[in-house]
């Protein structure tokens, strides 16, 4: 197992960094990160420092995997130390950068773990789902934070939607992959565009999550067809316009009383802060919700950026801790009118 740890570490090493993006995020996050950008490029440019979480399947647990991590030296991320933190998640994190091999995917078995950038099970977690609630995933794919929600409660109903047919059928695969056939009855996987959600099941759900398609900071860094780097770049502008009105839908969609978290795995205050500002701007029953709790108990595996709001996270990535970039909103819907 460790020779082949070395040879995928090594594969991830000889990846290129495309100067096409690095010139474009040196000139904005220098702006707006100022010297703590040094330290976020580096690790953001070299991947043999991320460290992969592992986050059991409580459908099929690991337990024989479980005492070779602790000998491994990795320990147990969140600790229950959250204010809301569920029982049934088990997630593992070496103090060291390491990744396991990852599972295959074969029919008709289910994998034991999931491996994952730790930061995203904070929107997870800051979601509080409980068993029995109606809960939506709009830009479900590739499924690791619809399998992570489940790790978390049973749902009455979950509903993973993706426009993207290829994309789609990745996180179909993923689902397969993790969670049981009784449970699979509950989930339903759709291929709507996400900003007609909101008309198309409005007041449904009592909880969504909206992990945005955003301007990857991680794998745009390492675009092998330059070309393609720089369209992506000229049209990281509009990327906003999307991001809220797939919020204006998710909120559309979401019952009065019902809560919604945002995500993205970009550091851009263009589509985080500034999404989330113009979006509580634009709706007086939208309430933000404070996170600084769960900050506050996630320092010793994660660095927040501070963004100037107790109702947003945002994690840059760090030497030895968990990687990010991730950002986390919290909003509440009121149960009166705009």
């Amino acid at each position: 197992m460790l020779t082949r740890l070395k040879a995928k570490s090594e594969g991830k090493l000889a990846k290129q960094i495309c100067k096409v993006v690095l010139d474009h995020f040196e000139k904005q996050y220098s702006k707006e990160f100022g010297d703590a950008w040094d330290t976020i490029r580096d690790i953001l440019t070299s991947p043999s420092c991320w460290q992969y979480a592992v986050l059991f399947n409580r459908f099929n647990y690991p337990f024989e995997l479980e005492k070779d991590l602790h000998l491994k030296g990795y320990h147990r991320l969140f600790q229950g130390s959250l204010p809301y933190y569920p029982e049934s998640m088990n997630c593992y994190l070496s103090t060291t950068p390491n990744q396991l091999p990852s599972e295959r995917h074969q029919i008709g078995n289910l994998k034991k773990y999931y491996l994952l950038n730790a930061a995203s099970l904070l929107p997870v977690l800051a979601l509080e789902l409980q068993d029995g609630e109606k809960v939506l995933d709009l830009c479900a794919a590739p499924g690791g934070k619809s399998v992570a929600l489940l790790q978390c409660a049973y749902p009455g109903y979950l509903q993973c939607n993706e426009y993207d047919s290829l994309r789609s059928r990745w996180l179909r695969q993923t689902l397969e992959s993790f969670i049981p056939q009784p449970l699979v009855n509950v989930i339903k996987v759709s291929e709507l565009d996400g900003r007609e959600m909101g008309d198309a099941q409005p007041e449904t759900f009592d909880k969504v999550l909206v992990d945005a398609p955003c301007s990857n900071d991680r794998s745009w860094l390492f675009s092998s067809d330059s070309q393609k780097a720089a369209s992506r770049i000229s049209q990281r502008r509009k990327l906003p316009v999307l991001q809220k009105e797939l919020l204006r839908s998710a909120i559309k969609a979401l019952r009065p009383g019902g809560l919604l978290v945002y995500s993205t795995c970009t550091l851009s205050k263009a589509e985080n802060q500034n999404v989330i500002s113009e979006i509580l701007n634009s709706y007086s029953n939208l309430v933000p919700v404070d996170l600084k709790e769960m900050a506050r108990t996630c320092t010793q595996d994660f660095t927040f950026a501070s963004t100037g709001q107790e109702w947003e996270l945002l994690v840059i990535p760090d030497k030895g801790k968990a990687w990010g970039p991730m950002y986390v909103a919290k909003l509440k819907k009121q149960s009166w009118a705009t």
